[in-house]
């Protein structure tokens, strides 16, 4: 049997770094490592990332894959970022080193099963939820945009019409709200 749900339930990796901006906690991908290694050693067991640049309908993504290895077994978790270049404050290799950091960071989440809701990535909406309320294009709760969200995020791989046809038998949006969803994952 895996020792990977013993890894998965004696890995602590709190929220140490604290974001001055905006306010909160939060882990990074260092942190997770950091506290995943010990855990990993004991069970004699590793943790790998690679990360593959990717064009995702125009957009420069960075997909990055944990991948666990204990003996002959193997189980890998991807999570993907997109790029953005033109970043501000950032030259092209800190944007696509920005990008991989958090893409690592999520597929490590995906792998250990650390829940991040209450994580300011997640729940932090830059602005979207209130402009769709301001064009009265969606109307569905706090919990529920989060969720919204976070799916969107998550699976902004998958492409456009796989997105919004799962997003579709979980919510009621209307054609405005499709479009405004349509240009989050552009």
């Amino acid at each position: 049997m895996s020792k990977l749900n013993l890894i998965q339930s004696e890995l602590k990796a709190p929220k140490n770094q604290y974001n001055s901006f905006g306010k909160y906690k939060y882990r990074s991908c260092e942190d997770i490592l950091e506290a995943v290694k010990p855990i990993l050693k004991k069970h004699k067991a590793s943790i790998t990332l690679s990360d593959e640049v990717v064009d995702m309908g125009g957009i420069v993504t960075i997909v990055a894959t944990a991948t666990y290895r204990e003996g002959s077994e193997e189980i890998s978790v991807s999570s993907c970022a997109g790029v953005d270049p033109n970043r501000k404050g950032m030259d092209i290799a800190q944007s696509f080193g920005s990008s991989s950091s958090y893409a690592r960071k999520y597929a490590l989440n995906g792998l250990l099963l650390i829940d991040d809701t209450n994580d300011p990535d997640v729940t932090n909406t830059h602005g979207t939820k209130e402009t769709f309320a301001n064009k009265g294009v969606i109307d569905i709760g706090d919990a529920k945009w989060s969720d919204c969200l976070k799916y969107v995020v998550a699976n902004k791989h998958l492409g456009f019409e796989a997105v919004v046809n799962a997003l579709k038998k979980k919510y009621d949006f209307t054609p405005k709200a499709l479009s405004e969803i349509k240009k989050q994952i552009k």
